[in-house]
């Protein structure tokens, strides 16, 4: 039995770190991102029964990639129309070393990387750019892209298959892109990266809130687009490796010993990692000069989060300044939402309910568990029990990570049974 679970963790920690790696080796390799997907998933099934019958390799990834590449060769193989490329792949890729050489953080020859910027080419839509990258860089699940986009499960589903066959009828090359045409490109990378991240900080399903693996993939990620773009990274680069490392210094506080939820307000602040705080705010002030975007603004928030020795210390006043300027420069549900939870702090929950029903009645975050957790929760403190209650049951319906499911269902118990006091 110990054999069996020793395969299966590592399997899925090899699948958790690594997925990312393999299939971006694989497409360099293959050059189809569809029989690398699909390779990579089947070596990960043939793992967990080899594996549990003759240990885990000392190289595990290395062997999940051999074990693909055989695997895509034999697929292409099957294509008649791919019978020369077969043969090509066979004779120069076979003796190649199956583990690459340590990557060194500042280079920039990376496979994923090429594989970033091969997903964010503008022959593909900007969704479609994202929604790539994400299913086939950090192997998140079509159900976890679509919370991302707050689309239903078949629209994405949809839009990767449009995606992957436009890259492959029109010969999208799997390369980082010269650099005069990088900027062009860069929106998207860095969308791709940062919605990376928020699935790490907050991932979608499970007993896990955090997935530290996506959270640390995405600040490397961040670092490496910064190198590349050396010596003079674009501000907004600056701005989302500033963002991401500041919320991410709150990790350990952001959960209590039994895995529930803490709120920023209610969390131990020596517990957050002040030595990513302080690499990270001098980032802020760089992002800020000539003009700050959106990442930029974000930071700046966090910044003045991670600046306040004790939350009533907070600047709330100056937190809702920033979100009027992020609502200019980028504006939609997302942000007002948010701008509605500082102006309940800066203002009192009366003025931020207003502002959070204005938003539900446009209907575009119905299907948020957010949205209806935060007017719960002004409802709550108004003292409006019962539309409190209907509120956070509605949040519970939506709601499919399961540390936030605790927290709304101890919220909900208490609010019914203030009603019932």
């Amino acid at each position: 039995m110990a054999h069996t679970l020793d395969a299966d963790a590592a399997v899925d920690a090899v699948y958790r770190a690594d997925w990312g790696r393999i299939v971006a080796t694989l497409i360099r390799l293959v050059g189809d991102f569809d029989v690398a997907e699909e390779a990579a998933q089947e070596a990960f099934a043939v793992a967990v029964d080899q594996w549990r019958a003759s240990g885990v390799p000392e190289f595990p990834r290395a062997w999940i990639i051999q074990t693909a590449r055989h695997k895509a060769i034999d697929r292409i193989r099957r294509r008649v129309r791919f019978e020369e490329k077969a043969d090509a792949y066979v004779e120069a890729e076979l003796e190649r070393s199956v583990e690459a050489p340590a990557l060194d953080p500042g280079e920039i020859a990376d496979d994923r990387l090429r594989l970033i910027f091969t997903c964010c080419h503008p022959a593909l839509g900007p969704e479609a750019q994202v929604a790539l990258t994400l299913r086939t860089l950090g192997g998140l699940q079509t159900d976890e892209i679509a919370r991302a986009f707050l689309v239903p499960i078949t629209t994405m589903a949809q839009r990767l298959v449009r995606a992957k066959a436009k890259i492959r009828d029109a010969r999208i090359p799997y390369t980082v892109p010269e650099t005069g045409d990088l900027p062009a490109r860069l929106d998207a990378v860095l969308t791709v990266i940062y919605l990376i991240f928020n699935e790490g900080y907050a991932a979608t399903r499970g007993e896990a809130l955090v997935r530290t693996d996506l959270s640390a993939e995405a600040i490397r990620l961040a670092r490496l687009v910064r190198a590349l773009m050396a010596p003079s990274p674009p501000a907004e680069a600056t701005a989302l490796l500033a963002l991401m490392l500041l919320h991410d210094s709150r990790r350990e506080a952001r959960l209590d010993e039994a895995g529930d939820l803490v709120l920023l307000e209610d969390q131990d602040r020596r517990r957050w990692n002040h030595a990513q705080i302080a690499e990270a705010l001098p980032l802020v002030e760089e992002a800020f000069h000539g003009g700050p975007g959106p990442f930029a603004v974000q930071a700046a928030v966090a910044a003045l989060h991670c600046q306040a020795p004790r939350a009533e210390d907070t600047d709330w006043p100056q937190i809702v300044r920033l979100y009027d300027l992020l609502a200019r420069l980028q504006p939609s549900p997302i942000v007002s939402l948010n701008r509605a939870a500082a102006v309940a702090m800066a203002d009192g929950p009366r003025a931020a309910l207003a502002l959070v029903d204005a938003l539900a009645a446009t209907g575009d975050l119905d299907g948020y568990h957010l949205l209806h957790a935060a007017r719960a929760d002004l409802q709550r403190r108004l003292g409006s029990r019962a539309e409190a209650a209907e509120s956070y049951a509605k949040a519970l319906t939506l709601v499919t990570n399961e540390a936030e499911r605790r927290f709304l269902e101890r919220r909900l118990r208490e609010v019914r049974q203030g009603e019932e006091g």
